[in-house]
């Protein structure tokens, strides 16, 4: 007797089950998919133990006949794709013709189904498999499926479920997702007894996600129509200082997928404003032609191919790089008027300053201004390093900047500059602020081939751990194009000879150890790219006025008008914040004016 044999048809579908129902959540997803391609306007979807002992999802569609609810229980019968052209175009979320047996086969399940022009309906029992009784009923229009039992015959993988309150979870976290990218259906999801979701129909995707997440100022508008494909959703911002990680929902044609040229893009974009790792809120969609898409990759329909990926992952990029560089500044709650903390220590700065042209005002000599001592202990100044200046730039007229002009009242502690606009009032970190600054002009630079250096008159040398001295000798082509002269000096140590122009020689060594430590920290993988943003941005850390510098006006006024050069005002290179505003709005209401 050979060793190859034919498994039995009965074994053969539960094998192939687990390619489409992993847990209870697949079941709800292929059946509210479903619900949603029969046209259902409203549905419902019922648990009992995080859908182990029940799952009941039931719509106000179109509905089946008897005959055609018969052949929906069969392997491969479906009405969404009849020949190989239809799977070029896909317009539904189902065509496979998997779910309903794959699911009938690892459950107890039953069908009852009516449509318009039917005086009665269907009822259809399946037991693991097995159609148990086919009878008349009288039920509404649309289609109930109820599913108790799940993998009762498949112990195997009943034992790795997790928890009711886990397999509830990821029901309604993917009910939630299907609600945002369906906003004309109503979604109800009831576990027991208890309505743990229940969403009406809407008229907008504004009006839906006001219904799930509320009034949601931190995230940014995306938007954006090329090529024959759209681009919509909302982003956080850069500045948003909520978890690392917030839910990522990428929908394309209605359908919830995870797609690695979506997310590279995303990727790509928060990175272009900070060197820090990101893995943002969003909730994008994608409407692209049904022919330039394939959907038709993996048996659970989360995978896709695109036909243009390169043009695809522009869009994305572009579109989340555009919104980001736009967006709103985020704003504080005031604090209490009563609070020690918050008590006013500020510099008082005489006259309005409107239309100021700004020239930079750390070229030549600036006696005036004073840096007071770090611990705040002591009230002796010291002079601010004056060999600290910053890359030239031309005048700048509020005209030129889509972005309302900030005019700078004073400082707090020497660290905060606090100004105002038509909106209301800003603070900002000086460092952060400046470090934004310095980052975007050693990038343009260096674009641009354009960096100037500064020979030092006697060069440094500087003993550096082996791994550290190691990585500065993979990056040296990188740090020279920077305007860094950084050689090996036999041993653990190097000689540095050359820094960027703007760089003070007081923190040379300061920052090429920092360096050395930065781009140890580079995965073996990253690019070129990569290298020299995190040199970009160590360099400007380091460059940057720091907390504690006493700024005069001019200087004040021209870091808030360098500011608004800036693609990304918002965040420095590292993520930190650069501004917080408290709104007119904020104020009127502490105030009992609104």
């Amino acid at each position: 007797m050979g060793k190859v044999s034919k498994l039995p048809l009965k074994l053969a579908n539960q094998i192939a089950a687990g390619e489409v129902v992993e847990r209870p959540a697949s079941v709800v997803k292929e059946l509210v998919e479903n619900a949603i391609d029969a046209g259902g306007g409203r549905i419902v979807v019922g648990l009992e133990f995080g859908g182990k002992r029940l799952i009941r999802v039931q719509d106000d569609g179109e509905g089946m006949s008897a005959l055609d609810a018969g052949l929906a229980l069969e392997r491969h019968a479906t009405s969404k794709v009849s020949t190989l052209g239809d799977l070029e175009s896909i317009t539904t979320l189902g065509f496979r013709g998997e779910a309903l047996p794959s699911i009938a086969s690892v459950s107890h399940l039953k069908l009852r189904t009516r449509t318009a022009d039917a005086e009665s309906g269907v009822e259809i029992s399946v037991d693991g498999g097995e159609v148990a009784s086919v009878s008349e009923a009288g039920l509404p229009e649309g289609t109930t499926v109820e599913i108790r039992d799940l993998f009762f015959n498949v112990p195997a993988r009943r034992k790795f479920l997790k928890s009711d309150g886990a397999e509830t979870a990821q029901i309604s976290k993917f009910l939630t997702q299907v609600a945002l990218g369906h906003f004309a259906i109503g979604f109800t999801l009831i576990s027991g007894r208890r309505t743990l979701l229940e969403h009406p129909p809407v008229a907008s995707f504004t009006e839906r996600f006001f219904q799930i997440y509320g009034d949601r100022r931190d995230l940014v508008k995306v938007e954006r129509q090329a090529a024959g494909i759209r681009l919509f959703g909302l982003v956080a911002a850069l500045a948003e200082q909520g978890p690392t990680r917030g839910p990522q929902h990428v929908f394309v044609n209605g359908r919830v997928v995870k797609d690695k040229t979506i997310a590279h893009a995303v990727t790509h974009a928060y990175s272009q404003a900070t060197i820090k790792p990101r893995s943002p809120e969003l909730h994008l969609f994608l409407e692209i032609p049904h022919d330039r898409v394939d959907v038709n990759v993996h048996p659970t329909k989360s995978e896709i191919r695109f036909l243009d990926q390169s043009l695809v992952h522009e869009i994305v990029r572009r579109a989340l790089m555009d919104a980001l560089g736009q967006e709103v500044t985020p704003t504080v709650a005031p604090e209490s008027p009563y609070s020690d903390r918050f008590s006013p220590k500020l510099q008082q700065i005489p006259g309005v300053v409107a239309g100021l042209k700004v020239s930079n005002p750390w070229d030549g000599d600036d006696s005036g201004g004073r840096r007071s001592e770090p611990d705040g202990r002591g009230e002796t100044d010291k002079s601010v390093d004056t060999e600290r200046p910053v890359l030239p730039t031309d005048s700048v007229d509020s005209s030129d900047v889509g972005v309302s002009p900030l005019i700078p009242l004073g400082q707090f502690r020497d660290t905060f500059i606090v100004a105002v606009d038509n909106d209301g009032i800003v603070i900002i970190d000086q460092h952060v602020a400046h470090e934004r600054i310095l980052f975007e002009q050693v990038l343009a630079q260096f674009n641009e081939g354009t960096t100037e250096t500064q020979r030092l008159l006697e060069p440094l040398v500087i003993d550096l751990p082996p791994e550290c001295r190691s990585s500065l000798e993979r990056h040296v082509d990188d740090l020279t194009r920077l305007g860094f002269d950084v050689q090996p000096f036999g041993g653990d140590s190097v000689c540095l000879a050359s820094v960027p122009v703007f760089l003070p020689q007081s923190v040379c060594e300061g920052v090429v150890r920092a360096l050395a430590d930065d781009l140890d920290e580079l995965e073996s993988g990253a690019g070129a790219e990569d290298a020299v943003r995190r040199i970009a941005a160590t360099t400007a850390c380091h460059a940057a006025v720091k907390a504690n510098d006493h700024l005069t006006l001019e200087k004040m006024t021209y870091l808030l008008e360098e500011l608004r050069r800036t693609a990304y005002s918002t965040v420095c290179p590292h993520g930190r914040p650069v501004l917080l505003r408290l709104t007119r709005r904020q104020l009127e209401k502490s105030f009992d004016r609104i």
